[in-house]
C-alpha cells in the first residue's frame, strides 16, 4: 500500500510518500480502507517533534517510534479480528485512529471508531474526530455547559473553534466568537450570536462577563482571561501558545481558586460513544464539516506547509484518491456548503 512516511523529526521536508506494508488486523481490530483523512495540531506538533517534552509522552525520544502520522480516519471496513463485535466488513466508518492515518489501509480498535454519519462524505467525516471531540468534551464535561449561559469561544475559524461555536449553539447558549477580519462572515454563518473582529477590538475591554470561556487560541495572560469570567464560572483552555498552556497547567488552578473560578485543560478521548454522540448531531442538522482545502495523499508535505503557514477555516482534508477532477470536487462542493449554511442562518431556516 501507499503510505506516508517520516523517519526523523523536521518539517514537511521528511515526509515521504512511499511503498509499505498493508497492515493485518488483530483479533480486536478493523481493517480500514481510508478514503479521507484531516490534519490537526496533533500532526503538525508529532512529525517536528515539539515541543520537546511531548517525546516522552510515547512519540518516541530522538526519532518517531510510529512512521506513520494521521489520526483522522474516514473510510470501509475490509477485514474484521475475531473479537470484533460491532462491525463488519463494507460498514463506512470514522474515527481517530491516533497513528497511521495518513495510509490507504490502516488498522483501528473498534472502540475507537463509530459508523460514519449518513449525511456526510468520508472527506466531510474525516474532518471530525480529533477537532469535534475536542470541543464536545470541553464544552460538555469540562466546561460544563447548559442552556441559557453566555459562552465565549475564541479561535472561532479554526478547526475546533468551528466545531465548538456549532456545538454550543446546539446547547441553546449565547455564543460570541472571537476571529480574525477574514474570518468574521464564516463565523457568522456557523449560528454565532456575536462576533468580535480580534484585529479591531478586544474581548478583553469587555464589560461582559461569561459563565464560560473556550479558549482555542489563547495569547492573552490568565489573569486577563480570568477577568471576563463570572464567579464560579469554567475556563477550558484547548490550544492556543505553548508557553500560555503550560503556565495554565502549572498554576491555572491556584490563581483561579482565589476568584472562585474553575479552570480545566485535558486531551481529548477518542471513543465510540462521543463519536456516536456527534453523528446523531450531524445527522439532526447541527453540526456540519467545513473544507477549507483538499490534497491528495502524495500532497501531503505541501499541505503541512499549508497548514503552518495559513490561517485556515474548517479543515484541511487528504484524500487517498488522486485524481483531481474528484478533488476539484470535494473543494466545489465545500464551498456550496458553506454558502448554503451562511444562507439558512441569515434567514432563520
Amino acid at each position: 500500500m501507499k503510505a506516508i512516511i517520516y523517519k526523523n523529526y523536521g518539517s514537511a521536508d521528511v515526509l515521504r510518500f512511499e511503498e509499505t506494508k498493508k497492515p493485518v488486523p488483530k483479533d480486536d481490530e478493523v481493517l480500514i480502507k481510508v478514503y479521507a483523512s484531516s490534519i490537526n495540531k496533533a500532526e503538525w506538533y508529532k512529525m517536528n517533534g515539539k515541543p520537546f517534552f511531548m517525546r516522552f509522552m510515547g512519540v518516541g525520544l530522538f526519532k518517531p517510534k510510529n512512521k506513520i502520522l494521521g489520526g483522522d480516519i474516514s473510510g470501509v471496513v475490509e477485514a474484521v479480528g475475531k473479537n470484533v463485535k460491532n462491525f463488519k466488513t463494507g460498514d463506512e466508518v470514522y474515527g481517530d485512529v491516533s497513528w497511521g492515518g495518513y495510509a490507504e489501509y490502516v488498522c483501528a480498535l473498534e472502540n475507537l471508531i463509530a459508523h460514519k454519519p449518513q449525511n456526510m462524505s468520508h472527506e466531510e467525516a474525516a474532518a471530525l474526530p480529533i477537532a469535534a471531540l475536542t470541543a464536545l468534551q470541553g464544552l460538555r464535561d469540562k466546561g460544563e455547559i447548559k442552556s441559557g449561559q453566555k459562552v465565549l469561544i475564541t479561535g472561532a475559524s479554526g478547526g475546533v473553534g468551528n466545531y465548538a461555536v456549532q456545538i454550543a449553539k446546539s446547547y441553546g447558549t449565547e455564543v460570541t466568537a472571537v476571529c480574525r477580519t477574514e474570518s468574521v462572515e464564516f463565523v457568522k454563518s456557523l449560528g454565532a450570536d456575536r462576533v468580535i473582529d480580534f484585529t479591531k477590538e478586544s474581548y478583553l475591554q469587555e464589560i461582559e462577563y461569561y459563565d464560560l470561556v473556550f479558549d482555542g487560541a489563547s495569547f492573552h495572560s490568565l489573569e486577563d482571561i480570568l477577568k471576563v469570567l463570572r464567579e464560579g464560572g469554567n475556563y477550558v483552555l484547548v490550544g492556543g501558545a505553548i508557553k500560555q498552556m503550560l503556565k495554565v497547567m502549572m498554576v491555572g488552578k491556584r490563581v483561579a481558586k482565589k476568584e472562585n473560578k474553575n479552570i480545566r485543560h485535558f486531551i481529548a478521548d477518542s471513543n465510540t460513544a462521543d463519536l456516536n454522540f456527534l453523528r446523531e448531531l450531524i445527522e439532526a442538522g447541527k453540526v456540519k464539516s467545513f473544507i477549507d482545502s483538499s490534497f491528495s495523499l502524495s500532497k501531503l508535505p505541501k499541505a503541512m506547509r499549508h497548514f503552518e503557514n495559513e490561517h485556515i477555516r474548517g479543515k484541511l482534508v487528504i484524500t487517498t484518491n488522486d485524481n483531481e477532477e474528484t478533488l476539484k470536487k470535494i473543494a466545489a462542493e465545500g464551498k456550496k456548503l458553506s454558502s448554503l449554511f451562511m444562507l439558512t442562518n441569515f434567514i432563520g431556516v
